[in-house]
């Protein structure tokens, strides 16, 4: 269970006033890059939100609010979001095969679910989701996901390309752990970023080397800013060994143009970087211009092989529309490498043993659902499209209403599931934030959490452009839920700028 500061604080304190323990770890101890590494999503504002959360169960009526508006994290069906029949329908005939052949699963089960239940239990070794599989995943998987990308770029996918992972997460830590040695390696990074990212780089050792998207251009990356970066590295002695895009962006919500793929593709050749390709947003798109193109399809459609350039791209059952963060499924898929690189990134691999069949097989069906045709196609698509839709409204509305506040602007979330308003405090704000000792937006996020119960992600746990300040908010609580999203910010934040009017 996730433990706060406070329960830390609880337990170190037993621990030194316990005459019975003659030693124990202390903080100075423990590998520094774990005290370096921060992870802002799961971070204070979250352990401050569970105390409330806790305090308003045990004393009904104590705030001013009678619940816990979580904007922090993309959590889909912690915030009530319904899974997808199909694939749940799946799963539990792989879990409990006894029932295959049972009369009464022909009425409580759709055709399709059968028949995909049953070609996926062939292909598991044992027919059991209970043993170890393959370190890089069940073979048969791994064949119906290349499918998927197939069908999907409409280029070539090798299943001995892909890796299967819990989650994309793993295979981020497994990238990091390959290409960093030292202090002296960069990985060239959006920010703002996921903070699996920095997190990630700094518990490897190496040394994230920022790029600033252009929020002024609906958070746009510009070459030039890529090259500058470059090159401020370079002089500092540090050897750039990849660049990270997050396409759709997080926390930043927008769909790269195929256009600004090719630059940027050109761009990594050009230098030698490996690019890794964060698409675990690829089935979120809102905006009606905009595309989802994988990296890996732009790389072939400019006619690079794999002797050209190397891509990591990432994908996890967690986001889209399915939501399944639980399940802890997803892959990455490795092109580009020569043989001694891909034994050393099946080994590490094999150092985790292998992923989780339930995830393993999550990750083949949302790469290849159902289809026309199919028994279970029709209800499949509905679900799937009242999610995205449903999606689609809670950002526009999110966004018109942060737009419609003195102090915030607000770019339109394209993709992804998250918006990224910028605030532009009063300096009476920003000073007493100082003589808090905390940043702004911090100071900020938790101001709105005690006077309203939302929970959003300061901008800082993001990083970005000194001198700005913003904060992260999910498009996820239930659409009924938005308008108390909205309403409570919109009056917290009226009273806290008249507060603070300079």
């Amino acid at each position: 269970m996730y433990k706060s500061s406070f329960d830390i604080d609880l337990v170190c304190n037993h621990f030194n006033s316990s005459d019975s323990i003659m030693s124990f770890v202390t903080i100075d101890d423990i590998n520094p890059k774990v005290l370096k590494c921060e992870y802002a999503v799961r971070g204070e504002i979250v352990s401050l939100a569970q105390r409330l959360q806790q305090d308003l169960q045990e004393n009904p009526g104590s705030h001013s609010f009678d619940e816990i508006l979580y904007c922090n994290i993309g959590n889909p069906q912690f915030l009530n979001q319904r899974p997808i029949t199909f694939f749940r329908e799946v799963l539990a005939l792989c879990d409990h095969p006894a029932i295959l052949n049972k009369s009464e699963t022909q009425g409580l089960f759709s055709a399709d679910a059968i028949r995909r239940a049953s070609e996926i239990l062939d292909q598991i070794p044992g027919r059991a989701t209970g043993a170890y599989s393959h370190s890089q995943g069940i073979k048969g998987l791994r064949d119906t996901i290349a499918a998927g990308i197939e069908a999907r770029d409409n280029f070539p996918a090798d299943p001995n390309d892909i890796f299967l992972t819990d989650g994309a997460s793993p295979g981020v830590h497994m990238m990091m752990q390959l290409l960093l040695s030292s202090e002296n390696n960069g990985i060239l990074c959006p920010i703002p970023q996921y903070p699996l990212y920095s997190a990630s780089i700094t518990l490897h050792g190496g040394t994230l080397v920022p790029y600033y998207l252009d929020e002024a251009t609906g958070w746009g990356l510009e070459m030039s800013e890529l090259k500058k970066q470059l090159e401020d590295a370079k002089s500092k002695g540090i050897t750039v060994k990849a660049l990270v895009v997050i396409n759709p962006g997080n926390p930043t919500g927008q769909v790269l143009s195929e256009d600004n793929q090719r630059d940027i593709v050109d761009f990594c050749k050009s230098e030698g970087l490996v690019l890794l390709a964060d698409e675990v947003y690829q089935g979120n798109v809102y905006a009606a211009e905009k595309k989802f193109h994988s990296i890996k399809k732009v790389v072939r459609s400019m006619g690079y092989g794999e002797t050209d350039i190397s891509v990591v791209s990432f994908q996890s059952v967690s986001k889209g529309y399915h939501g399944e963060c639980g399940k802890r499924g997803g892959y990455m898929e490795v092109t580009g490498f020569c043989p001694e690189i891909r034994e050393q990134i099946y080994k590490l691999a094999s150092v985790n043993l292998c992923a989780n069949i339930s995830g393993q097989i999550l990750a083949s069906l949302v790469m290849y659902p159902p289809k026309p045709g199919d028994e279970s196609y029709e209800s499949y698509n509905a679900e799937k499209e009242e999610i995205l839709s449903s999606l689609a409204r809670r950002a526009k509305t999110l966004e018109d209403g942060f737009n419609s506040l003195e102090g915030i602007t607000c770019n339109k979330a394209e993709g992804a599931m998250y918006l990224f308003p910028q605030l532009h405090l009063p300096q009476k704000a920003i000073d007493a934030a100082q003589a808090a000792k905390s940043a702004p937006d911090l100071f900020y996020a938790r101001r709105l959490l005690d006077a309203t119960g939302v929970v959003v992600v300061p901008g800082s746990g993001f990083r970005q452009v000194p001198g700005t300040w913003h904060f992260r908010c999910t498009i996820l609580p239930p659409e009924d839920k938005i308008p108390a999203v909205v309403n409570r910010l919109t009056e917290f934040h009226k009273a806290f700028m008249e507060e603070f009017r300079d």
